[in-house]
């Protein structure tokens, strides 16, 4: 089969090789690759800045998509032909995330989806959309998921409170398709002027230029009637956290989700313990989760906003196209 390896780290490195096509045990299922979406921690793969490393040589990537090739012979919810979603944390089927689920996850334990075919288990596959193309579908397993979790599962949001959504790269812009969804108001920051229009042709109430107003937190108050919103999530991590917890009402939520300029945080807990605010950390959700998200995707007609699409052939194009920051949504490579 073909797939992209890494074989020295860096994108320039990435190419496109013949390799065996993995065998299938008889609870498994073989997933002809059919799209992929790019995250942030693909790039930090590939530009080995994992801290607890990854081997040599590599098979990148850990969001996509793809239709059932072949199945076990235990196999019974899945026949050839079937257009599957990819789970990240392939043993993660229901309730919290454990020790043994973390064991393994795609694109760092186990090979990436950057790849032809690629092994699945039965139980943790779920159903593509009718509603959506491959395309549109592949950054529903970590982008999509982890906002549904954030919001739905632990936030428990509700109509008529307001959420603080930052920046638009994808978990920002699903955060405001999700939010839509459920009737909240959106407040969005950006740093592009081009971008403030897209954000709310999307559905943003309201745009913050954060170059305009380095202190955001402030103006988004001002816009939400002088109070705190009731939810945001923290993209970036050190730079952007001090104004996350600032932008909260008492006993808002803040979900850590990133980090894009870090990972250490100097914070004041005066704000937090004063203002009663929850900071939580999460990552991606479950199969039943996911079968939730898909199920709300189809009954609202949500279609993931998608920047750009390019060939596997060009997938150090792909690559350098999610590293500039330009993106507005998800950079996607089909096979």
């Amino acid at each position: 089969m073909k797939a992209v390896q890494l074989e020295q780290f860096g994108i320039e490195y990435l190419q496109l090789k013949e390799v065996p096509t993995p065998a299938i045990g008889e609870n498994e299922v073989l997933v002809k690759t059919t799209a992929v979406s790019l995250e942030f921690h693909d790039l930090i793969v590939v530009e080995n800045r994992i801290p607890f490393g990854i081997p040599l040589p590599h098979i990148p990537a850990t969001e996509g998509v793809g239709i059932v090739e072949k199945v076990g012979g235990k196999v019974s919810r899945w026949k050839k032909g079937d257009r599957v979603v990819i789970p990240f944390i392939p043993r993660w089927e229901a309730g919290k995330n454990t020790p043994y689920h973390d064991q393994i996850r795609t694109g760092f334990s186990l090979p990436g989806l950057l790849a032809e075919y690629s092994v699945q288990p039965e139980n943790t596959l779920v159903r593509t959309p009718n509603n959506l193309t491959d395309k549109e579908a592949a950054p529903l397993s970590i982008a999509g998921l982890t906002v549904w979790t954030y919001l739905v599962e632990q936030a428990n949001i509700r109509a008529g409170q307001t959420i603080l959504v930052q920046g638009s790269g994808g978990v920002s812009l699903f955060a405001i398709q999700i939010a839509k969804m459920f009737g909240l108001k959106v407040i969005a920051t950006t740093g592009s002027k081009e971008k403030e229009q897209k954000l709310k042709d999307l559905g943003a109430d309201e745009v913050i230029n954060y170059k305009e107003f380095p202190e955001w937190s402030k103006e988004a108050r001002r816009l939400n009637g002088g109070i705190g919103v009731d939810v945001t999530l923290d993209v970036a991590g050190t730079d952007t956290i001090e104004q996350s917890i600032l932008s909260v009402k008492q006993h808002g939520f803040v979900g850590l989700v990133g980090l894009i300029s870090g990972t250490r945080l100097t914070i004041d807990l005066i704000p937090l313990i004063t203002n009663y605010i929850r900071l939580q950390a999460y990552s991606v959700g479950s199969a039943e989760g996911l079968n939730d998200f898909v199920n709300a995707i189809e009954k609202n007609n949500l279609k993931p906003v998608i920047d750009s699409v390019f060939p596997v052939e060009k997938v150090q194009d792909a690559f350098h196209r999610f590293r500039s920051g330009n993106a507005f949504g998800k950079v996607v490579v089909t096979f």
